[in-house]
């Protein structure tokens, strides 16, 4: 089974993309959605999280406060470090085992027992951490910088100046379409979308048959 990577700038549209993709039968596990499963009350990456940063990083229910989190780690960066470091090899793990158990939680598209020949790690940090290593081939959705911070700033309510941290830490645009297998362009209509996606799967099965 080939693992494929789908990634992309915060507020590219990477979620929409992996969705067309659901819709053609494609197998598919989301970082963003491991990454919170990780770190749900009595999850042993909370407890941790808790206590480095102290009890006002829960909310009332015991629940991350992410908001929080989210503003402090991306404003002190030895404290996004250290974030990263106790969270990346746990969402790893959980991403090797959810792209190999279709029935996973956190998995999409098609359930049945992989009757396509590749599966998809959708993962925004797929190429600044090693889950690039899983993949062995990588599809960047891409939109101009702008439209990433209209985009976010829409969806999040976050400043421009939070969503201009978070584009800072992730590869700048040209970086990330460098090492790109294959680009799928999100600044255009949804059509045309969805026949990029389409035009990509059928390559991508014919590469694998």
């Amino acid at each position: 089974m080939r693992i494929i990577g789908l990634t992309g700038g915060i507020g590219s549209g990477k979620s929409t993309v992996a969705r067309l993709f659901g819709e053609l039968g494609v197998h598919w596990v989301d970082a963003d959605n491991v990454a919170r499963e990780v770190v749900e009350p009595g999850q042993p990456a909370l407890a941790q999280i808790a206590e480095h940063f102290g009890a006002e990083v829960l909310q009332a229910d015991g629940s991350l406060d992410r908001a929080w989190l989210r503003q402090r780690v991306f404003a002190e960066p030895a404290e996004r470090e250290w974030l990263e470091q106790l969270l990346h090899p746990v969402i790893r793990e959980e991403l090797v085992r959810q792209l190999r158990n279709p029935s996973s939680l956190s998995a999409k598209g098609n359930s049945g027992d992989y009757p396509l020949p590749y599966v998809l790690l959708v993962s925004p940090l797929l190429l600044e951490t090693n889950q690039h290593q899983l993949v062995e081939q990588v599809i960047v959705v891409d939109v101009p910088e702008e439209v990433q911070l209209d985009r976010t700033m829409a969806r999040d309510a976050n400043s421009r100046e939070q969503v201009e941290r978070i584009m800072a830490a992730q590869l700048g645009r040209d970086e990330r379409r460098a090492l790109a297998s294959a680009i799928i362009d999100n600044n255009r209509p949804l059509d045309n979308v969805e026949l990029q996606v389409c035009e990509l799967h059928n390559r991508l099965l014919a590469e694998f048959s």
